[in-house]
């Protein structure tokens, strides 16, 4: 394959200053934790400079080990990449993108990447990993003592080898000073899009997302997953219809009652096998289960919280709102805020 070129920004008066963004992948990188930041940065670039007191431009730089062609873990190549180790040093933003573990291995042991990291880490303003690329600044040691997150899938991996790092499994980006981490895959865009309304401010990210088609812009702290669904991922088969059961029924009566005998247990083994087989108690999923509901009611209706409360099984605001302030920590009214984009729900 002949690869593709780098897409650059668009070109900006000479006055403007230029914020450069270094791209790094490597052997058997995810395309798309690169592809995909690289157009949220080219995209916002067209909407640049505006009128202010400090206008820039965008420069967007994809780098390798080795420079030249690179070829992601789909077959698909990067021609011209820029050797990391001749990037300029006054780059605004360096992005690591994710790969396989033998990638990722491959790349720390076989290049000064990890070096050069730790060594350009003080004097850029951002660092950022997408996906699996956290695992990289975590061998740098910039993710010591902070917060993190990576891939759903292998945040457990994460905190295990780095056991200073206090790893959020759920969490779509977090940013810990000027370090960066995000979740898997697409979540690279979600990060750079935070990036340019933190540069450039609401309107020219909301104009990006919408010129990339971007149903709706997620922002930190919003789940990577549904709980819920991992719990059914985890359990054996003896369970996974009542928890399916439970999922599409959340007003119904779910005391552990109720559902032993739906499973057909006494309580004390139905509670013992839930535990095994889910990780969590009844009353623990049944809670998530509800919040799942109500998440996705505010996400997509205008109705009253009364309203949302009653058709998620959590029966009135008030208790709406302590589950959403114990669980997520804000409002109902805050998660519609950030999250809401319109009606679809059918009354």
């Amino acid at each position: 394959m002949d690869g593709f070129p780098v897409t650059r920004a668009k070109e900006a008066p000479a006055h403007a200053a230029t914020r450069k963004i270094g791209l790094v992948c490597f052997e058997g990188f995810q395309m798309l934790d690169i592809a995909g930041p690289l157009e949220v940065f080219s995209k916002a670039a067209s909407y640049l400079p505006q009128p202010g007191p400090s206008p820039f431009r965008y420069e967007m730089i994809v780098a390798s080990p080795e420079g030249g062609i690179i070829t992601s873990n789909s077959g698909l190549q990067i021609a011209n990449t820029v050797k990391f180790s001749e990037l300029d040093h006054d780059l605004d933003t360096i992005l690591i993108a994710g790969g396989s573990e033998e990638a990722l291995r491959s790349v720390a042991a076989a290049t000064d990447l990890l070096k050069w990291i730790n060594d350009r880490a003080p004097r850029t303003r951002r660092i950022a990993s997408v996906c699996t690329g956290a695992f990289l600044l975590g061998a740098s040691g910039l993710l010591d003592g902070r917060r993190a997150t990576t891939h759903w899938s292998a945040t457990s991996q994460l905190a295990a080898l780095f056991p200073k790092t206090d790893v959020e499994p759920d969490a779509i980006f977090i940013g810990d000073g000027h370090i960066h981490t995000s979740a898997g895959v697409t979540a690279g865009i979600d990060l750079a899009l935070a990036f340019v309304e933190q540069d450039c401010g609401p309107a020219i990210a909301l104009n990006t997302a919408r010129e990339l088609v971007l149903y709706l812009r997620r922002v930190g702290g919003q789940s990577q997953f549904s709980a819920t669904l991992a719990a059914q991922a985890k359990s054996a088969n003896g369970l996974r219809d009542l928890l399916a059961w439970i999922g599409e029924h959340p007003t119904e009566d779910l005391s552990i009652p109720q559902l032993a005998e739906r499973a057909g247990m006494s309580e004390r083994t139905f509670g013992r096998a839930f535990a095994a087989e889910t990780g969590m108690t009844p009353a623990r999923y049944v809670e998530l289960v509800r919040l799942d509901r109500a998440k996705s009611l505010l996400e997509t209706t205008k109705w009253p919280l009364a309203r949302i409360a009653s058709r998620s099984g959590l029966g009135s605001a008030a208790t709406l709102a302590r589950v959403f302030r114990r669980l997520l920590g804000i409002t109902p009214e805050d998660y519609r805020a950030r999250f809401g984009h319109g009606e679809v729900a059918k009354v």
